[in-house]
């Protein structure tokens, strides 16, 4: 039976009264009828709840390349949906409509994990992406959606910060595939002033998920003028990202567009994420990436044995492809790391909304 209220996991009983929340680091501690900071998780009677069960605010076939994800079945579409709230408060966020809403009645009211799996699968999409706002606080409902697809043959996607609990983050990941985590800066000063969180929360998930899982990983870092787009950030980032979780894991760095609160911050030029794909290329990171502009060289994949392409892509339009059926460049030899097809997807540019099919 449909509900959009189901009883959620990761919590404790405080000996003052209070349940504290345990899927993400804020560890919100909420009184009878309280709900937590991401809006969706709350206190009804003396057990945490999650509100938005089986309720998504739409859903898309996308690129997989807008994710975005390089690197995990190229070409292919994927349905993608969220649904309200978010764990982070941060100031620039694009996808403001959703992860701020309040207003539950502006979700669907019919979103089963059946109902979502059969959907993608009748469509032709390779997978199922939880995405424009962050799944982490939808734990129980994306992890039921990622078990129908699983069962469907679908793979699963999480778009996420990355700000969850040590035994939260260990049954999440179980059960995605792939991740882009969104490594928002490299300062914990602008986690604290812009997002309300912690660096090093993000960093444990990032070598929880290189070092601990078989999920594909890749990283955006939206470059924002002004906050966290100095040479000796990027140079600090990228070193990190290439000795703690290797040099294999890609890099997205994202133009910012003013939004919501931070109307009056200029957007990022092309040149300076070009210099941050350079100086993460310089410290060893072999597939980094500019992403929100229109720039085929600096968005396609190029091999790191011979420098020929491998991936061409403009904007979300594959065009060269020089991968042989094992991943490797047809060229020379070397195996570029990811998740391949035999063959690259042709879906292309498109973005499609759909309804989702019933149960029946």
């Amino acid at each position: 039976m449909l509900t959009d209220t189901v009883p959620g996991r990761y919590w404790h009983l405080l000996e003052d009264g209070r349940i504290q929340c345990d899927v993400c680091p804020r560890f919100c501690k909420l009184n009878d009828g309280q709900r937590g900071l991401c809006f969706v998780r709350a206190r009804l009677d003396d057990q945490m709840v999650l509100t938005t069960w089986g309720r998504s605010s739409g859903f898309c076939i996308d690129p997989i390349e807008k994710k975005p994800l390089n690197h995990f079945m190229p070409g292919t579409p994927i349905l993608s949906f969220g649904t309200a709230g978010c764990n982070l408060t941060c100031k620039f966020c694009q996808n403001y409509e959703i992860s701020k809403a309040r207003e539950m009645d502006k979700l669907s009211s019919l979103a089963t994990p059946e109902m979502i799996a059969k959907t993608a699968k009748a469509h032709g999409c390779s997978s199922v992406a939880f995405t424009y706002n962050d799944p982490v606080i939808f734990l129980e409902y994306a992890v039921d959606v990622a078990i129908a697809c699983r069962e469907m043959g679908l793979r699963t996607v999480a778009v996420t910060a990355g700000y969850i609990g040590d035994e939260a983050r260990v049954e999440f990941f179980r059960h995605m595939d792939a991740a882009n985590v969104d490594l928002k800066g490299f300062t914990d000063r602008f986690y604290h002033q812009l997002c309300s969180a912690h660096l090093d929360d993000v960093l444990e998930t990032l070598k929880y998920l290189r070092h601990e899982t078989g999920v594909w990983v890749e990283l955006t870092n939206l470059v924002i003028p002004g906050e966290n787009d100095g040479d000796a950030e990027f140079h600090e980032m990228t070193s990190w990202v290439h000795d703690e979780l290797g040099p294999d894991v890609p890099m997205h760095f994202s133009a910012f567009h003013p939004d919501w609160k931070m109307m009056d911050t200029p957007r990022t030029p092309a040149e300076t994420l070009v210099r941050a794909r350079r100086i993460a290329m310089q410290n060893g990171i072999r597939y980094a990436y500019v992403g929100n502009v229109h720039d085929k060289t600096h968005s396609s994949t190029f091999c790191h044995g011979c420098g020929d392409i491998l991936i061409g892509r403009d904007w979300y339009q594959l065009s060269d492809w020089n991968l042989d059926t094992h991943g490797a460049c047809k060229t020379c030899g070397t195996h570029c790391a990811g998740v391949f097809q035999a063959n690259p997807g042709t879906w292309g540019p498109k973005r499609q909304p759909v309804k989702l099919l019933s149960k029946t």
